[in-house]
């Protein structure tokens, strides 16, 4: 089993708040993640700032597109982007004209699951060729006070089972790894608890100690 990698979501309002996080965190995680509020807010041109700033990390777009999958995936991936996000509920042609033109440049698509989706869903995702998937406990959820329990853990499972490479997110924290242990965790991705931390280098260096306890 692989050791999960790190990923900073950068979910800011604006690309100078973004780079003041990337500059506490940079050297401690492994993946560099345009958020969604940060594309919203700023476009694709923060993909090309983080490529020119960071040209060995691994950056992803989370676009979550849901149609005109080849454009925007030209987009961003032409600027830079290494990965890119699609919703789950988007039509499958739009993540096959999104994948065709990630693999153009050697990258790769996500699908980003929200809502209602189904391991029949996932069984035709893997049909067109797609190999990773992205679990997520969404913001407004967590708020709500929603807990990860075994009913996610189970459905990580049968994703990996099927050929995902499975990435989770979701307001972790280095303390939640623990439940995951076992699980093959493509990436641990978080936001606040990275970069909202009163020393964010410290706080990845806590999600690193704990993957490696548990991987």
């Amino acid at each position: 089993m692989s050791k999960p990698l790190l990923q900073v979501a950068l979910d800011h309002l604006d690309i100078p708040s973004a780079l003041e996080a990337t500059r506490a965190l940079a050297d401690e995680v492994d993946v560099l993640e345009m958020g969604t509020i940060l594309c919203y807010a700023e476009g694709s041109k923060a993909v090309g700032i983080l490529r020119a700033l960071y040209p060995e990390k691994t950056i992803v777009a989370d676009l979550k597109a849901a149609d005109a999958g080849g454009t925007v995936a030209e987009i961003v991936f032409s600027q830079g982007a290494n990965w890119m996000t699609v919703i789950c509920n988007a039509p499958y042609a739009t993540m096959e004209a999104a994948l065709e033109v990630a693999r153009k440049y050697n990258g790769d698509l996500q699908i980003e699951l929200y809502g209602d989706w189904t391991f029949d869903h996932a069984r035709k995702w893997r049909e067109i060729g797609l190999t990773q998937a992205i679990y997520h406990r969404g913001r407004d959820a967590g708020l709500a006070g929603q807990q990860w329990g075994e009913e996610d853990l189970e459905k990580i499972r049968k994703l990996a089972d099927m050929g995902f490479e499975v990435s989770v997110t979701g307001g972790l924290y280095a303390k939640d790894l623990d439940i995951f242990a076992g699980i093959p965790v493509k990436c641990f991705i978080a936001g606040r608890g990275l970069y909202g931390a009163d020393d964010p280098a410290r706080s990845a260096r806590d999600f690193k100690d704990a993957i490696n306890k548990y991987w």
